[in-house]
């Protein structure tokens, strides 16, 4: 089968899908994977803010580092990601659509 359809994915023009187990199994791991991206963002923007190197004590403007550069683009990129979560949220809660 090509060309199969899910929730917005589909598979490419030569992937080989057999069966509606291995759809759904596809599935799921994309719904998982799209859930990996927050957490795995905000922890590398936390990871970078609390970074305390030896070059910290060097530099004067150190003590503003912890909200620029890649601290700052890793936190702006978990925000980004964060619409699978909320999707999520919304579905548990039972106030949006199923």
């Amino acid at each position: 089968m090509t060309g199969i359809q899910m929730r917005g994915v589909s598979a490419p023009p030569g992937a080989r899908l057999e069966g509606e187990g291995t759809a759904a199994a596809v599935a799921v791991f994309v719904k998982w994977l799209s859930l990996a991206a927050t957490p795995a963002f905000a922890s590398m923007a936390l990871l970078t803010g609390l970074d305390t190197g030896p070059t910290d004590s060097l530099c004067p403007a150190g003590a503003t580092r912890h909200l620029s550069g890649m601290a700052a683009m890793y936190l702006l990129m978990s925000v980004f990601h964060l619409p699978p979560w909320l999707r999520l949220f919304e579905r548990r809660s039972g106030s949006g659509p199923s």
